[in-house]
């Protein structure tokens, strides 16, 4: 339930906000330092408006970056779900290129192709690509014996089909990663806007920490997670959805896959 998630955020939030609260008053640390709650209040309210569609902004460049990295990882892991010598390549160079930490990449992604929405779809995209590519190769190369033996036996067996049945045998799991992954591909997203960015919630974070304004930091750490709760909370739908209507009715043979 949407209502439920957004419940479970709230009360995980003011927590937060309460232990920063109790570190400031407990130390007795100047508002410089960490502020009251008044001045978050005023804060919040006036920078609302505009972080809101930075936030949003974020948000339509993580769930583009997120399609792309899922299309890429059904790519590389139905391509590379045999133990043959393409197959293991393929799976090596996968792994090669996620070697090579994304913070140290992203300057270079940044030098060739500039601030703009190109390099936070790229740097989003990778950050959530290697997770969702560990799991849809070993969902791939793991046979389903029972079933795959019927129609290897009878010569019907395609590629196709192949997948399809691995894919339906594992669709759960295939549907909680991938609403996993939203968190990586808006933690993509933000690191991008942080590095070097013109636009998004990554770079006004990035403006609140040089004039050392905790206010709206927390202002952007709240509509962050709002819209994150939301957006998982719509895969997770989407996924049970599938889920549901992937499961064979009493009497329908698997063989109708």
């Amino acid at each position: 339930m949407l209502g439920r998630r957004i419940l479970q955020f709230f009360l995980i939030f003011a927590l937060g906000l309460f232990g920063l609260m109790g570190v400031k008053y407990g130390l007795g640390l100047s508002d410089y330092v960490i502020p009251g709650p008044g001045e978050i209040i005023t804060t919040s309210r006036a920078v609302a408006h505009d972080y809101f569609f930075d936030t949003l902004n974020t948000l339509m460049v993580a769930v583009i970056g997120q399609a792309i990295s899922i299309f890429m990882a059904f790519f590389v892991g139905i391509t590379a779900r045999k133990s043959t010598w393409a197959g293991t390549l393929i799976k090596a160079a996968a792994y090669n290129i996620q070697a090579y930490p994304i913070v140290a990449v992203a300057p270079i992604i940044f030098i060739l192709l500039g601030d703009g929405f190109t390099s936070r779809l790229l740097i989003a995209a990778m950050i959530c690509y290697f997770p969702l590519l560990l799991s849809v190769i070993g969902i791939m190369a793991e046979p389903v014996t029972d079933m795959e033996h019927f129609y290897i036996a009878t010569g019907r067996m395609r590629w196709q089909l192949e997948v399809k049945i691995r894919a339906f045998e594992n669709i759960g799991k295939l549907t909680t990663v991938i609403a996993g992954s939203s968190t990586l591909a808006m933690a993509g997203t933000i690191v991008a806007e942080f590095i070097a960015a013109n636009q998004g919630i990554g770079h006004s974070i990035r403006i609140a920490l040089y004039q050392s304004d905790l206010s709206r930091i927390l202002t952007a750490l709240f509509l962050i997670g709002l819209f994150l709760s939301i957006y998982q909370e719509i895969l997770e739908g989407v996924g049970k959805r599938l889920t549901s209507g992937w499961i064979l009715p009493k009497g329908v043979e698997s063989e109708d896959l």
